[in-house]
């Protein structure tokens, strides 16, 4: 079986996709550091009109959505920007040292902080987890590859053998151990009284 310490780590291809998150991330803070120096406009959106031709006050019809501009102050802006920093710098973190869970959990939050910006890092998440799982269950985290033995897998249980899959490679930077584990003397079974025989004695 694959070993938890290969699961709850990072190969290198999960290693420089979450490093690429985590640089999105950085992105994305970049972008909102205008609003952080001076008030800024932000466009509110209504819903779009279906039976009303006009829009309630102080929104405007723009084509067939109510749009109103808001002015928005620097301290407005603070939260999310240190979110973004924050766990943004914790995927990359995370990323190289190789932890799977830190990247998992801090791109949920990112998520759930941005919204609908945030779905790069849900598509990041749902990959880890996507990929331990195989990992788990077929001993490989590739689409081919977990196809390939869960074929293999039920081939084997079909004719009657073994079906327990193969532990693959570790991936680079993992550290698992190699060294063989002594085998622990086994004590043979104490006799039954009830079914073992007397043994008579030896003749000197």
């Amino acid at each position: 079986m694959v070993p938890r310490e290969v699961i709850m780590g990072l190969d290198k291809v999960e290693r420089g996709v979450s490093l690429v998150a985590g640089g999105i991330a950085i992105i994305l803070a970049a972008i909102e550091i205008p609003h952080l120096l001076k008030n800024t406009y932000v466009t509110d959106t209504a819903n779009k009109l279906k039976t009303k031709p006009y829009c309630t006050k102080p929104y405007h019809l723009v084509v067939s959505t109510c749009q109103h501009l808001r002015l928005t102050h620097p301290s407005a802006w603070w939260p999310q920007f240190l979110e973004i920093i924050i766990f943004g710098a914790a995927i990359i973190i995370f990323a190289l040292l190789r932890k799977r869970v830190g990247v998992v959990v801090a791109g949920l939050i990112l998520w759930l902080a941005l919204s609908a910006a945030g779905l790069p890092f849900l598509f990041v998440v749902g990959w880890l987890m996507v990929r331990a799982f195989r990992l788990q269950k077929w001993g490989d985290p590739t689409f081919s590859g977990s196809n390939r033995a869960a074929r293999e897998q039920a081939k084997a249980r079909k004719e009657g053998r073994d079906v327990t899959p193969r532990a693959p490679r570790p991936a680079r930077g993992s550290k698992v151990s190699t060294e063989p584990v002594a085998a622990r003397p086994v004590a043979p079974p104490a006799p039954s009284k009830r079914y073992t025989p007397k043994q008579k004695p030896r003749k000197r």
